[in-house]
């Protein structure tokens, strides 16, 4: 029985949902073959429905207040990462970008708030801007590493100095990201401070 849409949705092709997504044609196979997003197949292409495109993106976002993630244990397979910026545009992108890639994504606009998640949450990776107001990223990363000495941290910044860069390695962090940064800039960093899942 032949598949009935309405006329007046709005249908993506692979190109365009690479586009609109920002992520590689693996990433968005798996995510067919997982189930995660509905597609036809027209001939030999596929089309995408662009409300289940945004359903699906809106599932994995992180509703802020929600729940206390405390339950969910450390790392089963899925990593848990933390991503404080103050600019609201850059915490929604990284959440886009780490979600897709099967990261859990907590957000937080300043450096306050992540310490407390931090305290609350056993997270895998902490993402964290350099610039913000009150505390800076550098100062967070101090704060964090007495809280745990293991987590990875990943510092983004629009600013970046020699000094600033020279004392986010002498903390120890996985990685810097300049902005503006590209998706799979993100994606690697975050890739290499992780690791290799454990099994």
């Amino acid at each position: 029985m032949p598949l009935n849409f309405s006329t007046d949705e709005v249908f993506l092709t692979t190109e365009e949902v690479l586009e609109y997504l920002q992520v590689n044609l693996r990433t968005v196979y798996r995510l067919i073959k997982a189930g995660k997003i509905p597609a036809v197949r027209v001939g030999r292409q596929w089309r995408f429905r662009k409300r289940d495109i945004d359903a699906w993106l809106d599932s994995q976002r992180t509703l802020p207040g929600g729940a206390p993630a405390a339950a969910a244990p450390a790392r089963h397979g899925r990593a848990r990462v933390l991503v404080v910026d103050d600019e609201a545009s850059i915490r929604d992108l990284l959440s886009k970008t780490l979600a897709l890639a099967e990261y859990e994504v907590d957000t937080v606009a300043d450096a306050n708030a992540a310490l407390d998640r931090v305290r609350a949450v056993e997270y895998d990776l902490l993402i964290a801007d350099l610039k913000m107001p009150g505390m800076d990223g550098l100062t967070l990363i101090r704060q964090v590493k007495r809280i745990r000495t293991d987590l990875p941290v990943i510092i983004i910044t629009g600013f970046s100095t020699e000094s600033s860069a020279i004392e986010a390695v002498n903390l120890g962090v996985a990685g810097y990201l300049t902005k503006p940064f590209r998706v799979p800039q993100v994606l690697a960093a975050a890739a290499k401070a992780l690791g290799p899942p454990v099994a």
